[in-house]
């Protein structure tokens, strides 16, 4: 896989969404810097998170990746973080409860802080400035200081990343998730919605299952399970100069490992087979990520899976589909039989946030919820009907009480979005309508494990 590779061969390709900086001695005296800072990751948790991926190929496990759509400086903070881990933990155990699987827990945190744009540049009110591209690059005031692209960012962005790894560690592996706290996961503004009282139901049903155990000897003492849990973070590898500075070999394997995330994605803008982020990532031993639109053609993608994973090692490689409410069931299947046709091995996961974008009426960039559901229903049913697997879903999301996207059994209508818009760039899913999206999915993998339990039975 890393043959003729090196952690700067990105450079001679040509490297799309990458900030111009105005000074780029500034910026090499940063990405020394960065070079000789600690890891945020270890080699050996992107090889665990690899190994369950690999289940969730084989339909053995499923992926539940959510958070940010671009983390915030202004918005670091400990309550945020929190909120975000435990209404992922939430999702988790209703998904694991209904499904009776493993659920790989991995969020868009501690590195997602750059965002891909449509244009370079923005117009309002008659000025024209360069994009706002996540705190990691510029600032989104809309003045033209701020839209400069500052290196010092990266390094802040780090910093940060490092605070929210140790807090984040420190809930997974510390208390905060064991299952006797279930119910103490509830946010008061969700506890009160139709979801956050089937959610209640649940916890309750737990209860009882883990007063059971309890007399049977399983405890939090005796089972770590019960007390702890894996917590994988991930980002969108855009900003390759950051992510070159992070990458570093492997003292157990002698493999390149990109140790600022668990998991790397690329985006649909970005992944040409001849472009710089996927030439960076062919060589990085992590698993890694690819979104597919509906551009995305059957034999481009067998072209893309030859290069990201030649060796067909499961887990490795994750297809993150985002094809739209309207096309996913029109899009995918040629995908799917393509992929299976060749023998190849991947996780198909589903975003369904980024092709269902409307503007409202009234300005605001927003997403229905409903358009949100249906996709995952399309996703199921394609994979339903073609015998392949549903992995996983790739969602954006906040623990907080957002107005930003419309419907779902919360009722947000076009005139709420003003209430409480916060997002940094694109709309999120706040945690009632997070929680109404895991019942969903929830629902269709207890379907496909009565459809799998039906056929073992019938060939036995």
């Amino acid at each position: 896989m890393t043959k003729t590779w090196s952690p700067d061969s990105w450079r001679s390709r040509n490297a799309l969404q990458m900030p111009s900086y105005p000074d780029q001695a500034a910026v090499d005296a940063v990405e020394a810097r960065l070079r000789g800072y600690p890891p945020l990751v270890f080699a050996g948790e992107a090889r665990k998170l690899k190994r369950v991926l690999a289940q969730a190929a084989q339909g053995k496990a499923f992926l539940l990746q959510g958070g940010d759509c671009a983390e915030s400086f202004a918005e670091f903070h400990p309550d945020n973080i929190r909120d975000m881990f435990r209404v992922l933990l939430q999702m988790a155990v209703v998904l694991t409860y209904g499904a009776a699987c493993p659920v790989v827990k991995v969020g868009r945190m501690a590195g997602q802080f750059a965002k891909p744009r449509s244009g370079d540049t923005e117009t309002i009110d008659g000025v024209t400035l360069p994009s706002y591209r996540g705190d990691m690059i510029n600032a989104m005031d809309f003045t033209p200081e701020a839209r400069i692209p500052d290196p010092a960012r990266l390094e802040q962005g780090y910093n940060q990343a490092a605070a929210t790894l140790n807090l984040l560690r420190a809930f997974a592996q510390g208390g905060y998730a064991d299952l006797h706290k279930v119910h103490q996961w509830n946010l008061s503004f969700v506890a009160d919605s139709p979801s956050g009282e089937r959610y209640r139901d649940l916890a309750d049903r737990l209860d009882e299952t883990l007063a059971f155990m309890n007399a049977c000897g399983v405890t939090s003492n005796t089972t770590p399970q019960i007390r702890e849990t894996d917590f994988f973070t991930s980002h969108e590898a855009l900003l390759l100069n950051y992510e070159q500075s992070m990458t570093r070999v492997d003292s157990t394997s002698g493999d390149w490992y990109d140790t600022s995330a668990h998991m790397l994605w690329v985006g649909d803008r970005t992944r040409q087979l001849d472009g710089a982020h996927l030439e960076f990532m062919r060589g990085i031993a992590n698993p890694v990520g690819v979104k597919v639109g509906p551009t995305m053609q059957a034999d481009e993608l067998i072209r893309l899976i030859d290069l990201l994973n030649p060796e067909d090692e499961a887990g490795r490689l994750t297809l993150i589909v985002r094809m739209g409410a309207d096309r996913v069931e029109i899009d995918l299947p040629p995908l799917i039989q393509a992929v299976r046709r060749e023998g190849r091995t991947v996780v198909w996961a589903c975003d369904p946030m980024h092709a269902n974008t409307i503007k409202s009426s009234n300005g605001y960039k927003t997403r229905p919820v409903d358009k949100i559901l249906e996709e995952v229903r399309g996703f199921f049913a394609v994979h339903k009907a073609e015998g392949s697997h549903a992995g996983g879903v790739h969602f954006e999301m906040t623990g907080q009480d957002v107005t930003e996207c419309v419907g779902g059994e919360q009722a947000i209508t076009e005139a709420d979005l003003s209430a409480r818009y916060h997002t940094h760039c694109d709309p999120r899913l706040n945690a009632k309508q997070a929680l109404e999206l895991a019942f969903l999915i929830s629902e269709a993998l207890k379907e496909g494990r009565s459809v799998d339990m039906d056929y073992a039975t019938s060939s036995a």
